[in-house]
């Protein structure tokens, strides 16, 4: 295990899917020791995810390769009591207990903050719910798509054309936002038991992060903003598709100043005496036919000879990246933003979000297989290779292989 910031933390992963796990993941990315705890047999759900309706197909399984790197994984059936007691004496042990459980499992399997915490008085019970801990929604079941991206407003407000359908997020879009809100708050709660030598409750939610995502147009709103009335178009701050076929937007927000300097980048400086955008008020007046100019100007030439000649001029645009893009984009590589997982370096995976300088994350290593490290841990906590058989042979436990 590679030392680092968290090397002296035990986290366990009790969580299924995406959102739970990836704050688990972005411990273990910092050196924390990370177990963790799925089902017997056919392990976290997240495992099938390549296989739903909908999913890329690919042989390999590319959800858990990225949310469960560096991980250890111990299978117990929690409905077993014997399975419960191994959980427990981890408990005992441990700095962190992530769940995103849905709560009337949690009440089944008493995998409650009220029925964990009081094993260890330093333990942090950290809970993701999709809808918040509280209300007449608190045991609903949902997902990114459902809890972050369609109850928040974010998708009501991405569509092609007001008249047409709003547009699906992607997978994982709002998991990975909020389990980096679940980690923030692991941290806070570190640095609290720092000052008072106890655990504590730390809760986030789908929801939540929804609506702080959304949280610009929400506070508009708030404030009185009528969000659905029409709004100025700047062709200035539009999207346009160069002759390759490659889109980008154009993203000038003080045009009376970047105007002319956008014209002499675009070798059309006559454009400065057409009447029509002669102001700011007028381009916005004659927006469609200033759009319609400028898309037929960057329709001309690829996105290669636009996009350099834009960034040179520090004209601000954003290119319409495809992910495939990111395999050999140079600034990507600058950052180490996908890095090689060390057990298998011709792949590569994606770094999480947060860095701190002077301090080395862990180099990733492959996801475990179901139950790979169950009679490992097990033997830690003084399990004979006897009572290990047994327990499997019950299927209180699962071992790989």
């Amino acid at each position: 295990m590679a030392a680092g910031l968290f090397e002296d933390l035990l986290v366990i992963d009790c969580a299924s899917f995406i959102a739970g796990p990836a704050a688990a993941t972005i411990m273990a990315d910092f050196g924390a020791r990370v177990i963790k705890v799925e089902p017997p047999g056919m392990g976290d759900s997240y495992r099938q995810f390549r296989y739903m309706t909908g999913s890329p197909k690919a042989e390999m399984d590319y959800g858990w390769v990225l949310d469960n790197r560096n991980k250890e994984s111990l299978a117990l059936d929690l409905k077993q009591p014997e399975a419960r007691a191994i959980l427990e004496d981890l408990l005992r042990k441990a700095d962190v207990f992530i769940t995103n459980f849905p709560g009337p499992v949690r009440d089944k399997l008493k995998l409650r903050a009220e029925d964990l915490m009081p094993l260890n008085d330093r333990l942090i019970y950290a809970s993701i719910t999709p809808y918040g801990e509280f209300g007449p929604d608190k045991d609903r079941t949902g997902y990114d798509t459902t809890a972050w991206w369609a109850r928040s407003g974010l998708m009501d407000h991405v569509r092609a054309a007001p008249d047409l359908p709003p547009g699906f997020s992607t997978p994982g879009m709002g998991d990975h936002p909020t389990a980096t809100a679940l980690y923030a708050g692991i941290v806070s709660a570190l640095y609290r038991r720092m000052k008072t030598g106890k655990g504590d409750h730390v809760t986030t939610s789908l929801l939540a992060n929804g609506l702080w995502s959304n949280g610009v147009l929400l506070q508009a709103a708030l404030c009185g903003a009528d969000l659905y009335a029409p709004r100025d178009r700047s062709a200035l701050a539009n999207l346009y598709r160069c002759r390759c076929g490659r889109w980008f937007i154009l993203a000038i927000i003080n045009d009376t100043r970047d105007w002319p300097r956008l014209l002499a980048c675009l070798g059309v400086e006559a454009w400065a005496d057409d009447p029509r955008f002669a102001t700011s008020e007028l381009r916005k007046a004659n927006v469609a036919d200033l759009a319609a100019r400028m898309s037929e100007l960057f329709g001309t030439d690829d996105f290669s000879v636009w996009g350099a000649r834009l960034a040179a001029a520090g004209i601000p645009i954003g290119h319409i990246g495809r992910t495939v893009d990111h395999f050999e984009d140079a600034q990507v590589a600058a950052n180490a933003f996908l890095k090689p997982i060390s057990d298998q370096p011709e792949l590569r995976t994606i770094d999480s979000p947060v860095r701190l300088d002077g301090i080395a994350k862990s180099e990733p290593r492959l996801a475990p297989d179901i139950g790979q490290h169950s009679a490992a841990i097990l033997a830690e906590l003084g399990l004979s290779r006897d009572e290990i058989d047994r327990l499997a042979a019950q299927g209180a436990v699962g071992l790989s292989g």
